[in-house]
């Protein structure tokens, strides 16, 4: 059709009646005019429309999946990070139970020697002063922290402290190249001294060459004068190793030390020394033994035995047989 005047009026015209139907058509409702020209123009044009969506619906289906896989993505990320949210509490809730066991384990080992300490939490390691091993701590001089303290934790001796400041404090830890502690045996009191090996046992100098040691013999600290920078009785570790002794004047042995340096997190740093030495009773008591079983075999009767008892019945039975035979 061409564009000419009439063309224009015919297609105004066309419009007018289609508002004028939609208008018709919403204000009749459910009795409106037109509603059987709907149904009847639905019956013919209904099986082209459900044929055009035949062909449609994958494409169709595609474009919803695309739309939906964006809401499934935001809702998957939303459940990601909830999972990981609570899988952060619980994590916090161990952790929180692993600190309450330290913190309880620590007060126990400071009841059994009556130190005096402060709970601290480790909150760096590393070179702070030029040392290979050490840890800072969250408390410091405001929390009454003084240098040359003896800092332990529930498994026994973790260091000394060597820098204070207002809230912080750093712990050279036992094991550094650069530690020494006195120690003393349990029972036989041989005195020595423990200096760090870093990954590896402690290094025991004993002041007695002669002095009889053996493998899970125990050590704790011998103490300083005026208790610093070590307090007695600390627990050390015990010996897995002993040298040999070559007559000299002294004797090394080797001790696997209680603490585990690489997972330190609570810890207590003794701001009072104990009344009187506790010697060895902050030491764990030692494991029982286990029960030895003896069992002791009867080793069997001689072969020669053996035939003449089994010989025996054989002529009994033989003799009885022969009796019940007779007549």
């Amino acid at each position: 059709m061409r564009d000419t005047r009439e063309s224009r009026l015919l297609l105004v015209l066309l419009i007018a009646i289609a508002f004028a139907l939609i208008t018709v058509d919403i204000r009749g409702g459910q009795e409106s005019p037109v509603d059987g020209a709907r149904q009847a123009a639905a019956a013919v044009f209904g099986p082209v429309e459900n044929g055009v969506a035949a062909a449609v619906d994958p494409i169709g289906n595609a474009i919803g999946a695309v739309r939906d896989s964006g809401e499934r993505h935001t809702r998957i990320a939303a459940l990601e990070k909830e999972n990981a949210e609570l899988k952060a509490e619980l994590g916090s809730d161990d952790r929180n139970r692993n600190r309450l066991r330290e913190l309880d384990s620590i007060l126990r080992t400071a009841g059994a020697g009556q130190y005096g300490i402060k709970g601290a939490q480790v909150i760096a390691i590393g070179a702070a002063q030029g040392f290979s091993w050490t840890v800072t701590v969250d408390i410091g001089a405001r929390d009454g922290v003084k240098r040359d303290m003896t800092v332990l934790n529930g498994s026994g001796l973790v260091g000394r402290v060597t820098t204070v400041g207002p809230s912080t404090s750093t712990v050279l830890l036992a094991n550094d190249p650069d530690f020494t502690v006195g120690t003393r045996m349990e029972k036989s009191n041989e005195l020595g001294f423990a200096t760090g090996q870093g990954d590896g046992p402690l290094l025991v100098q004993l002041l007695n060459g002669k002095a009889k040691v053996k493998q899970g013999d125990r050590l704790v600290t011998f103490g300083s004068s005026g208790d610093k920078p070590f307090v007695p009785g600390v627990p050390v570790g015990e010996i897995i190793r002993v040298d040999p002794a070559g007559g000299g004047l002294t004797r090394n042995v080797y001790v696997r030390p209680y603490v585990g340096f690489t997972k330190l997190d609570i810890v207590g740093v003794v701001v009072q020394a104990p009344v009187s030495n506790p010697r060895d009773t902050v030491l764990p008591p030692k494991p029982k033994p286990a029960p030895t079983v003896t069992v002791t075999v009867t080793p069997p009767p001689p072969d020669g035995q053996q035939a003449a008892d089994g010989q025996k019945p054989n002529e009994n039975q033989q003799g009885q047989d022969q009796g019940d035979a007779t007549p």
